[in-house]
């Protein structure tokens, strides 16, 4: 099963289907696209994301965006994926709506995964069937219907996702500055490595970062920048035939030499030993 919703003249995109994998090369736009992803089955299957073998077990969605790269080669059982582009919702837009960037998309170190609780299963079901209804009564105001809904399934992802995977002991504003930090650690990691570049953005000082990250998840501020910058270095190495010296000035670096200390400090491999590697378990 595949519905799709889009505008030619504005180039939008909705797609929705129970098995991503039989029908990834039949979405009609392919490039720039977020997803949310479902395990609706009764056992747990598998997915890479950036080289990592990823096990969603039932009832787990997960969230993956256009910077990650996926397979679904080894996907066993049918995943349930949502898909969309930015001009049929540009969630950095409306933010405000769905306090959903940097929890959910962009800017997230770990893969956002959340579990749907006993309790709300039924609600993820009935949107579900909300969703499939709507694709069989096509009106005038169908894009604006299917926007309704996906604003909701993205709302109760994110509320989910901040008991789930922030500390209760975060009050909202505190939680905002997180989401503001990683989204920013997000766009300026090739240019700012410093802690002190983002504590400015956010007019606030390093130390109160640094104490508000202990409290939400124990790596430094320092860290999950260095880390986003590994990040992308591996994605690159992995997943384009840019050579060594290519990528390290592309990531800031001024010796290739330094970003070879550097990739090896942060992963424990050379570019060139990463590089080889199979496929690892997340």
């Amino acid at each position: 099963m595949k519905f799709e919703f889009h505008d030619h003249k504005i180039g939008s995109l909705f797609a929705f289907t129970n098995d991503i994998k039989k029908n990834e090369n039949r979405i009609s736009i392919n490039s720039a696209n977020i997803t949310i992803l479902w395990n609706r089955n009764e056992t747990a299957t598998e997915l890479e994301v950036d080289g990592l073998r990823i096990r969603l077990l039932p009832n787990q969605l997960m969230t993956t965006t256009y910077l990650q790269h996926i397979s679904y080669e080894n996907t066993k059982l049918p995943l349930t994926a949502f898909l969309f582009n930015r001009e049929f919702y540009c969630i950095s837009d409306h933010d405000s709506e769905v306090s959903c960037n940097g929890i959910l998309f962009f800017g997230t170190q770990d893969l956002p995964i959340v579990t749907v609780p006993k309790n709300q299963e039924r609600k993820f079901n009935t949107l579900y069937e909300v969703f499939e209804d709507e694709f069989t009564t096509p009106d005038k105001i169908q894009g604006d219907m299917l926007q309704m809904l996906l604003k909701r399934l993205i709302i109760i992802c994110t509320r989910l996702a901040k008991e789930q995977l922030i500390v209760k002991k975060l009050n909202n504003e505190q939680i905002d500055v997180v989401r503001k930090f990683n989204v920013l650690v997000d766009t300026h990691y090739k240019t700012k490595r410093k802690v002190s570049d983002y504590a400015e953005l956010l007019f606030k000082s390093p130390k109160t970062l640094s104490n508000l990250f202990a409290r939400y998840n124990q790596k430094s501020p320092q860290q999950i920048i260095l880390e986003r910058l590994a990040l992308e270095a591996k994605r690159l190495i992995r997943f384009t035939d840019k050579q060594n010296q290519e990528i390290a000035y592309e990531l800031g670096f001024n010796d290739p030499a330094h970003f070879s200390r550097f990739f090896k400090k942060m992963t424990d491999y050379s570019p060139s030993q990463y590089r080889e590697l199979p496929s690892i378990s997340a």
